[in-house]
């Protein structure tokens, strides 16, 4: 997986492009929405295997959960926006996944569970796969990581949005 960092840097570029308003709460969905997809590393504690379709990278990653959580959410807080909500929501919330599918290890992404339960990853994987846990994470292969996500994450949404505040003037 790509680290939290990566994953909510991703979601706040999305919020910013996508919502000419500038939502405070959209932009904090949007950056939950990216990061939420990895609370199935509960499933460990619960002796599910990886492997299994709610296990990581499994049913929170795929297209589905994508769609049902931005229907959730613009259901909920849309209000009059409703469609743009859901719009930015489900890209935010897929993105996750789409970074998983570029990073090196793992085994993969779950994207059309629960209808095929294989695992894909992108012939382009450039991400280094994050530890998981906060302890491992602050060590020689966290750092790498972070290195991995500025080049690969960091510099591609720091030139969007500086294209966003250019053009689009927000």
């Amino acid at each position: 997986m790509a680290s939290v960092f990566g994953h909510g840097l991703v979601g706040f570029t999305i919020s910013k492009i996508g919502d000419k308003s500038n939502n405070k709460k959209l932009l904090i969905l949007a950056v939950i929405s990216t990061i939420l997809p990895d609370a199935d590393v509960l499933s460990f504690s619960f002796g599910i295997p990886y492997e299994h379709w709610l296990g990581h990278r499994g049913f929170t990653h795929s297209i589905l959960f994508a769609l049902l959580w931005a229907l959730i959410l613009s259901l909920t807080f849309g209000k009059k926006q409703k469609k743009m909500f859901f719009v930015l929501i489900f890209f935010t919330t897929l993105s996750h996944a789409v970074l998983d599918a570029m990073t090196s290890g793992g085994k993969g992404v779950g994207f059309f569970i629960p209808f095929d339960t294989t695992r894909y990853f992108f012939d382009f994987r450039p991400i280094k796969v994050s530890p998981i846990g906060i302890s491992n994470f602050f060590s020689e292969w966290g750092y790498k990581v972070i290195l991995s996500e500025l080049l690969w994450i960091g510099l591609p949404c720091f030139f969007l949005l500086f294209l966003c505040k250019i053009i689009l003037k927000r």
